[in-house]
């Protein structure tokens, strides 16, 4: 990603571009936060199974569907190498995104459908990780991919 490209199709000068963002590492951070930004909330449904679904289901749109999924694709090298992107990048978005399995995942202790020691850090990482790694090295990310997931889950997690 150049500035100068930015500036052109945006139609406006470089100086203008670095007035708002101070360099491009703040404006990839600014613009994958607030693209990720509606793809985070998972609402309290009363159903663990659901919950998890949307917890599969919801990056999944947000990767495919969505303005997210071109720019994720574009800087997860960057994301991954270069700590100015990376380090804010997981501060805000990844661990928006862990609080919320959290909380499904608190949701389904207290609902018994789920063993008081299931591990939500894990959870994360098996009901995202499969998305991302879809989208990095190819499959289909559809409904039954996703079933397939929340499924191996709560048989893992499983009261």
């Amino acid at each position: 990603m150049r500035l100068e490209h930015v500036a052109a199709r945006a139609g406006v000068g470089k100086a203008t571009i670095y007035r708002r963002w101070a360099s491009k590492e703040a404006l990839a951070q600014d613009l994958l936060t607030r693209l990720a930004e509606p793809h985070i909330a998972i609402a309290d449904s009363g159903n663990t199974h659901d919950e998890l679904l949307a917890a599969v289901t919801t990056p999944m749109r947000a990767v495919s569907e969505t303005d997210f999924g071109p720019v994720i694709r574009a800087l997860l090298s960057q994301i991954a190498i270069n700590p100015s992107i990376g380090d804010p990048f997981r501060a805000t978005v990844v661990e928006a995104r862990r609080a919320e399995i959290a909380n499904v995942i608190n949701r389904g202790i207290a609902r018994g459908d789920l063993r008081k020691d299931a591990d939500a850090e894990v959870a994360t990482e098996l009901l995202v990780g499969p998305v991302y790694f879809r989208l990095m090295f190819g499959g289909v990310l559809d409904l039954d991919f996703a079933e397939r997931v929340v499924d191996s889950v709560m048989r893992g997690y499983a009261a």
